[in-house]
């Protein structure tokens, strides 16, 4: 598929639905449906955003619908958390899965590899620093990644406190210029300073698993997920947010979920327009 080039963002609130698939999985020349490569992000797009990370647990009927899909066509996720971390609350066997924002992949055939390694110690740094100046804030999380720090407040009331965090994180962040500052909602991360993202994470999957012949299709809610959305729609694929509680944030994604339940809705869509779909060849 040629390249093309993304379209001009638009807020969320006045894009076309997403649902049903059939107004956008158009047949091949033949008429038969679309060979697809079925990229995720896990939260905010397959389970609900929640207070506690590690809560943040797959609806059974998701992860059918997951492993349904992952019989018809090719399926990844891709997540801002450990791959670890993410493989093991999706359970599902036989997709890829690409955890901190793509620094770690693992492929259905179980070979991995991982970039920045050798930025571990600075990640090290980082994690102590924010640990010891972020001690006094109620509710503040560090939470430590492989390749990446989070910072959560979701659980920090004070506004004032919300402020702190963030100044501590861009000092932070600072004073370590192998990495850099990225966030989310209600998320501040740390990550390796260098050419990578959701979206070259994306590409070296479609390359690595030979699907060049596939469209490509990505599912994602958060700021992180436009680098994911900006991969797919360059290769002619199909690029659709979950709308979540933001409404009005400007998106380069052509449709939109309201929650995640619609997404699972998506899911047993493509599962059921894509009978013939055969992904041994790929």
């Amino acid at each position: 598929m040629s390249a093309i080039p993304a379209p001009s963002p638009q807020p969320i609130n006045e894009l076309p639905a997403a649902l049903p698939v059939t107004r956008w999985l158009d047949p091949d020349e033949s008429g038969a449906p679309p060979r697809l490569a079925v990229f995720l992000d896990y939260d905010g797009t397959l389970t609900p955003i929640v207070n506690d990370p590690d809560a943040a647990l797959l609806p059974e009927a998701t992860r059918q619908a997951l492993s349904t899909l992952a019989q018809r066509t090719a399926v990844a996720i891709v997540s801002g958390r450990d791959l670890d971390d993410v493989r093991a609350k999706v359970a599902v066997d036989g997709l890829a899965y690409a955890g901190s924002h793509g620094f770690d992949i693992l492929h259905p055939d179980g070979s991995r590899h991982q970039l920045a390694t050798e930025l571990t110690p600075a990640l090290d740094a980082a994690e102590a620093a924010l640990d010891e100046r972020l001690a006094g804030i109620r509710g503040a999380r560090v939470e430590r990644k492989r390749f990446a720090i989070a910072v959560h407040d979701r659980q920090v009331d004070d506004p004032d406190d919300r402020a702190r965090i963030a100044a501590v994180c861009a000092e932070v962040a600072a004073d370590h210029p192998q990495l850099r500052p990225t966030g989310g909602k209600r998320i501040h991360e740390l990550r390796p300073d260098i050419d990578w993202d959701k979206g070259r994470a994306i590409d070296a999957l479609l390359e690595e698993l030979e699907l060049s012949d596939h469209r490509p299709v990505y599912l994602g809610d958060d700021l992180t997920d436009e680098d994911g959305f900006r991969a797919v729609l360059a290769e002619g694929g199909w690029a659709v947010v979950v709308r979540g509680e933001e409404h009005d944030r400007p998106t380069i994604a052509q449709a939109v979920l309201d929650d995640t339940d619609q997404a699972r809705e998506l899911l047993e869509q493509l599962a059921a327009a894509l009978p013939g779909t055969d992904t041994t060849d790929a």
